[in-house]
């Protein structure tokens, strides 16, 4: 065997996907090639009632825990034989069932007792990220889908979570608790009559999405592309299809409407001899085909693209990229952000020329911070709204920021994450952080090392644009033995931005131990002598 080709063998990595969902465990084998492309070697799915416990008691009961475990043992015996060993080639996430359920840490930490296996839970944000980078690439591959507006919708077994994008653009994000297996368990519970099955659904439906009806009509028109098992299922069935991972499928909104009405005109047993389903997907099936339904109604649209993608192919997706923030995953959150802003009436010019002085600071002090790139993103997005507070009132503004930041929805960032970048934005002025702050005293030393740490930086940032009026907008870090030295070449009287400097660089001060001078490359002022 060559050189070369051993080493193109050794940098072929085989990693593994695991999903815990409402009804069923699967798992993803695959491995991702030294260029990134993805190529996927075995499947496997043992169906749970995790949702069963979830969404009726709250609790995962002591039975289906150890089912799980099982399960989770089996696929690790599988692991094994794939000799995949690493930690970080290896991704176990539990959805809307484990998420909800108020023992889910006794189950996450069974699971790691018995079997060595770290669960994540993951957040309603971080699906909605998942499903965005599975999708969009398909999009890009349909230039009338991508550059006009689409909403994506993934029904699963527990919640229906909605996107809408506006020239591959995210708009809007949403979690509805509205599952199929959750509408099953609402017909078992109160024992409807198979004749009213059907119109106890649509009315549970309705109910749902009737808040909504006006955003809906906003949307009229626009292309909707649908994620999800029961879905495929049913395009297949209808035009008689194979789904591939790189195409969308056209299925017409009437000839599903008459699939739909043949379905809840069999009986579970039936569709199970028929479709070779099993029981409990004969039973979910079709609320979750009038999910889709009344989503393209509402939005009027004739027929519906379906797209082969799942949570795991996202998964794996992010694994080949190392589970980095992208570039344009990064632009999602900024847009959202400025959109966020705009609701809350934030001085934009003031506030984007501190976000992007924010952003100089942090690439130009990378030795004194030490912190991974996706901190510059969130720091940015707490410069952003740091005065988002005057929306409630100008008195306490930065504690009302906070609270506005960790109430809000921004695509991309989790509950963690809007904590960090609230936190941040409540200290951008005032007193520095205390133990008697919650939630600040709550967290552990490195995220709160992170928050003091950006905290720090923009008020260093508010600082340089102390007039409002933008006239600083690039900047030149140098350090000289313990103090960092900030250039600035537009201006040459740098008076409101010094006495702003000396009065907010003492957490900065504190924080890195290193005094902080601010001069002009211009002819400096007789006081700008004076200091340096």
């Amino acid at each position: 065997m060559s050189t070369s080709f051993r080493g193109a063998q050794e940098r072929v990595r085989t990693v593994a996907v695991i999903d815990i969902g409402t009804s069923a465990i699967r798992m993803a084998i695959a491995e991702i090639q030294p260029e990134g492309s993805i190529r996927t070697l075995e499947s496997l799915t043992q169906a749970v009632h995790l949702g069963t416990d979830a969404f009726i008691s709250g609790e995962l009961s002591r039975t289906t825990i150890e089912e799980c475990v099982s399960v989770l043992r089996s696929y690790r015996s599988k692991l094994d034989e794939y000799r995949i060993t690493r930690q970080e080639d290896i991704r176990i996430v539990a959805t809307s069932a484990v998420r909800e359920a108020l023992n889910r840490i006794t189950f996450i930490d069974r699971i790691f007792v018995a079997t060595g296996l770290s669960v994540e839970t993951l957040e309603e944000a971080e699906v909605h990220r998942i499903i965005f980078r599975s999708v969009q690439p398909l999009l890009k591959e349909r230039a009338s889908l991508f550059k006009s507006e689409s909403v994506v919708v993934e029904v699963g077994g527990g919640n229906t979570e909605l996107l809408t994008l506006v020239q591959g653009n995210v708009s809007y994000t949403h979690g509805f608790r509205l599952g199929s297996l959750r509408l099953q368990q609402l017909v078992s519970t109160y024992r409807v009559s198979r004749n009213k099955v059907r119109h106890v659904l649509e009315g549970e439906i309705h109910s749902h999405l009737e808040p909504f009806h006006e955003q809906f009509k906003s949307h009229t028109g626009a292309n909707m592309v649908a994620m999800g098992g029961d879905i495929r299922f049913a395009v297949q069935e209808i035009e008689n299809v194979s789904l591939t991972d790189d195409k969308l499928i056209e299925l017409s909104v009437s000839k599903l409407t008459k699939f739909i009405e043949y379905i809840f005109s069999r009986s579970e047993e039936q569709l199970v001899s028929e479709f070779h389903l099993t029981y409990q997907e004969a039973e979910t099936v079709g609320p979750a085909l009038l999910v889709n339904l009344q989503f393209a109604s509402l939005l009027e649209v004739p027929k519906i693209y379906v797209c082969n993608m799942n949570l795991r192919d996202g998964l794996l997706r992010d694994m080949s990229e190392g589970g980095l923030w992208t570039d344009d995953f990064q632009k999602q959150i900024i847009r959202a952000t400025w959109e966020l802003a705009h609701r809350y009436h934030v001085d934009e010019d003031h506030a984007r020329n501190v976000a992007e002085l924010c952003r100089q600071l942090f690439r130009q002090l990378r030795k004194e911070h030490g912190l991974d790139d996706r901190f510059e993103t969130l720091l940015y997005v707490a410069a952003a709204l740091h005065e988002a507070g005057a929306f409630i009132n100008v008195s306490s503004m930065h504690k009302h920021s906070m609270y506005l930041i960790m109430n809000s929805t921004l695509f991309g960032l989790t509950a963690d994450d809007l904590l960090l970048v609230g936190l941040v934005a409540r200290y951008h002025r005032r007193s520095m952080p205390k133990t008697t702050h919650q939630p600040y005293a709550s967290m552990d030393r490195s995220r709160r090392v992170v928050v003091s740490k950006l905290a720090a930086i923009l008020r260093i940032a508010l600082a340089l644009d102390a007039s409002r009026n933008q006239r600083i907008r690039q900047i030149e870090c140098s350090r000289v033995r313990n103090r960092i030295v900030i250039s600035v070449a537009t201006a040459e009287d740098l008076s409101i931005e010094q006495i702003a400097l000396r009065r907010n660089q003492g957490f900065f001060e504190t924080i890195f131990g290193l005094d902080v001078f601010l001069r002009s490359q211009m002819k400096p002022t007789i006081s700008e002598r004076t200091m340096f």
